[in-house]
């Protein structure tokens, strides 16, 4: 079992100016202290369940390119990049510039999008059916796989289309950088992941649902002819730990006035209990959604459950 953070929140600081000094600190110190792994949202606004609209949120492409030149070892993500905040070729050639800063570091995190009023502000057209999303999504991962390897690519699809379009310099990584499909969507997520993607990630759900969405994919991988064991399984949640029940008692009552805490909240020992069986699902990488941005569930990690699972 492998460890991440996810930075789903600018608020760690009071002052909007310093949110980038603040997630560079956050994500050195995951690389200092065995995460594999640091992803911030790709959104415009906050996202609900997590903060208000119109909390400081800073633009998450521009925050891994600068992340890329201040670490040297942890692997960089968006979790995720909705299909249509961007043009795919473009993304292929932003997403390569970035893996070229990070010197081959980057996974490119992509979803179908499903916010419909971020959409409308930023004025990009939202497909109300989440199919029309998901096939953008998954013609757009074949375009940026093409672009990524190909000389010159000419790609004429039902969404996108490009026309002997050059990107230089490639990707460092090769043959081309990872990528993780977001979503549990069981009929057409689940399969765009057998067909397309290096990684998955499920949000949030009990063992018994990861369990489920896992032998679906399995299933679509067998359909598909693709092995399933080549493809990394990830999973994402809020995570809350204190050292024992009376402080997760102190914690939940100090943090409850932001709002309800979602996600698990409890002890290190039940943490270690808990991640064993996601391990046993078969979980890879574990990532901790660091909404209220504690620092002592960051350090209860790499002191106390990390080692566990090493």
């Amino acid at each position: 079992m492998k460890f991440g953070i996810h930075n789903s929140s600018w608020l760690d600081t009071p002052d909007p100016a310093e949110a980038f000094e603040a997630v560079k600190a956050k994500a050195q110190w995951a690389e200092d202290h065995g995460f594999v792994w640091f992803s911030v949202l790709d959104h415009m606004i906050q996202i609900p369940r997590v903060g208000a609209p119109d909390e400081p949120f800073l633009e998450g492409w521009t925050v891994l390119a600068g992340l890329a030149a201040v670490t040297g070892r942890i692997r960089l993500a968006t979790l995720a990049t909705a299909v249509g905040y961007r043009n795919p070729a473009h993304l292929a050639k932003i997403a390569a510039t970035v893996d070229l800063i990070s010197r081959g570091r980057l996974t490119l995190g992509i979803g179908a999008g499903s916010f419909e009023d971020e959409y409308k502000q930023y004025g990009w057209a939202f497909p109300p059916e989440p199919a029309t999303r998901i096939r953008q999504m998954g013609e757009a991962v074949q375009l940026i796989l093409k672009m990524w390897t190909e000389r010159r690519t000419t790609f004429h699809g039902r969404y996108f289309h490009v026309e002997d379009a050059i990107l230089e310099p490639k990707p460092v990584q090769k043959p081309r950088p990872p990528v993780m499909i977001a979503g549990g969507g069981e009929q057409m997520t689940l399969r765009a992941v057998a067909r397309l993607a290096d990684a998955c990630n499920i949000v949030g759900g009990d063992i018994a649902q990861l369990r489920n969405k896992l032998a679906v994919l399995r299933r679509h991988c067998e359909a598909a002819g693709r092995d399933y064991d080549t493809i990394e399984k990830t999973h994402v949640q809020h995570w809350l730990l204190a050292r024992d029940a009376a402080a997760v008692a102190a914690k939940r009552e100090r943090l409850a006035a932001r709002g309800p805490l979602r996600g698990f909240v409890g002890t290190v020992s039940e943490a270690i209990d808990l991640i064993g069986q996601y391990q046993d699902a078969g979980v890879e990488l574990l990532i901790n959604s660091d909404q209220r941005n504690d620092v002592e569930t960051r350090e209860l990690f790499a002191s106390d459950v990390m080692p566990h699972f090493v």
